[in-house]
């Protein structure tokens, strides 16, 4: 899939578990890791507005847009 969840890398750099992430935006810890691993059809903006609050961060910098290597 094209579009990458960094979720991961921002958890880091703030040095943050997804248990804590989970607890401040109120949702299971399970949800977080399928969010992280790009497991997920979708996601809420308000999940995601709540993760940027809790992160202080932006949108993009949870996710990014890598398109596939073209075939020929």
């Amino acid at each position: 899939m094209p579009i990458v969840v960094n979720l991961d890398v921002m958890l880091a750099r703030r040095k943050m578990r997804s248990k804590e992430l989970a607890e401040m935006i109120g949702i299971t810890e399970q949800n977080v890791s399928l969010l992280k691993s790009g497991k997920v059809r979708g996601v809420r903006f308000e999940t995601l507005e709540k993760i940027c609050q809790a992160l202080d961060c932006q949108p993009g910098d949870l996710l990014e847009y890598q398109p596939a290597p073209e075939e020929g």
